[in-house]
């Protein structure tokens, strides 16, 4: 007999039902051993000696993961001065800061020239506000390749479609405006998109931005972007080579370095630190079927988690009930959906799964990041707690979950 609910640990170290008990739910739940796990995988990519990491924190901006991505050696990058903000309070000096903006006004590039925080910017007209905020200073260029990759049109920041960096054609007039403000440029940076598992186009950006970066004398570091992808689907999806990908990129800069000059090189993933050490609880709160479709109704709507909305992403489930029972599939594919009043508030759709019952938990795997970081209390639903499975398997709160009086004060 097949027993449904034989997964009733997250991360095979906490009972999901319990969790749900003591925090509520949804809930998301992160687990530290894989979180520091990615963080070492991510820092021993290459071998070139002078390797450093920046953690893109738009994942996922909680205190408590950042002081441990902290304590693991890596730096970050930061979106806004809130980012930046959580960072300083995570643990992050300045000099380990890059304030990677967009469109950003006057007021949050004085913030970061206000604490010490290097800027890249990735417009003429960025530049030139960041030189009257600056004169005199450093500054790192956002470079756009004119090459994107993806695995949706959303997330593709490169190629000439793309909103981001400057164009390669524009670079002398980006040095023009920095000697106009007497700025030293000191480092290029780029991103062409994100959740790669192929790595052709990554390096053929990295192999641009080398080019770009010999011919410009000043510049100290190059940082060559994020991406990397890990495999949402289970059993099916490679898992990126990090190993040979680390291969290729040391031959690579180790060459250029050989023809021109020693670098700082840098790398800035996000989502392959915190997406596999995060996990979205919740409750399966109504089951219909209507027309000949079954709809399992849950508590998680695309408030808790908007990816599958926005980016029609996909994320494996598990259903866990309170008690064993003998296993039994539906007889045709299953829609999930959330409690948001939205028809497309469809958490996966067309998925095999067992037959659900009202107060079967559900876990969301591979949701650590950009889960809770674009969660939003949509329909005044506040936003859930988040918890930590620690190294030695206890469960620890490192943010409570909002409550309606919130809703009122905030």
């Amino acid at each position: 007999m097949k027993i449904v609910g034989y997964e009733k640990l997250v991360f095979g170290k906490a009972d999901v039902h319990a969790l749900l008990r003591e925090y509520g739910s949804p809930l998301y739940v992160y687990d530290e051993e894989i979180l520091r796990v990615r963080c070492r995988e991510m820092r021993n990519l290459m071998k070139y000696p002078h390797f450093r990491v920046n953690y893109s924190a738009k994942a996922n901006t909680n205190v408590e993961l950042l002081k441990i991505i902290c304590s693991e050696d890596l730096d970050v990058d930061g979106m806004s001065p809130g980012e930046m903000y959580l960072e300083m309070k995570a643990g992050f000096t300045p000099d380990r800061i890059t304030f990677i903006g967009n469109n950003v006004s006057r007021q949050e590039l004085q913030f970061a020239v206000d604490h010490g925080i290097l800027v890249s910017v990735d417009s003429l007209s960025q530049l030139k506000l960041l030189g009257e905020v600056n004169r005199g200073g450093t500054v790192c260029l956002r470079i756009n390749p004119g090459i994107g990759a993806g695995h949706h049109e959303k997330v593709v920041t490169g190629g000439k479609k793309a909103k981001f960096g400057i164009a390669v054609e524009d670079l002398a007039l980006a040095q023009e405006i920095a000697a106009d403000f007497d700025m030293t440029i000191t480092g290029l940076n780029q991103h062409i998109g994100s959740l790669f598992l192929e790595p052709d186009a990554y390096l053929s950006a990295a192999a641009f931005i080398l080019d770009v970066a010999a011919g410009l004398p000043t510049v100290k570091m190059v940082d060559l972007g994020g991406g990397f992808g890990i495999p949402y689907r289970h059993g099916t999806e490679p898992r990126l080579d990090l190993v040979l990908l680390g291969e290729q990129l040391d031959r690579l800069v180790n060459d250029w370095v050989v023809d021109h000059r020693p670098i700082t090189i840098r790398t800035e993933p996000g989502r392959y630190v915190v997406a596999e050490s995060g996990a979205l609880l919740g409750t399966v709160t109504s089951v219909k079927e209507n027309y000949n479709t079954f709809f399992v109704g849950t508590d998680l709507g695309f408030n808790t988690l908007v990816r599958p909305v926005m980016y029609d992403s996909y994320h494996e489930l598990s259903v866990v009930p309170p008690q064993e029972r003998p296993y039994q599939e539906y007889d045709k594919p299953v829609f999930i959906v959330g409690n948001i009043c939205e028809s497309g508030d469809i958490l996966a759709h067309d998925r095999v799964l067992p037959v659900c019952r009202e107060g079967d938990a559900i876990i969301v795997h591979d949701a650590g990041a950009y889960g809770f970081a674009m969660a939003s209390t949509y329909n005044s639903r506040p936003l859930p707690a988040e918890v930590l499975i620690q190294l030695d398997g206890t469960a620890r709160l490192i943010r409570r979950a909002q409550t309606l009086e919130d809703l009122w004060r905030e």
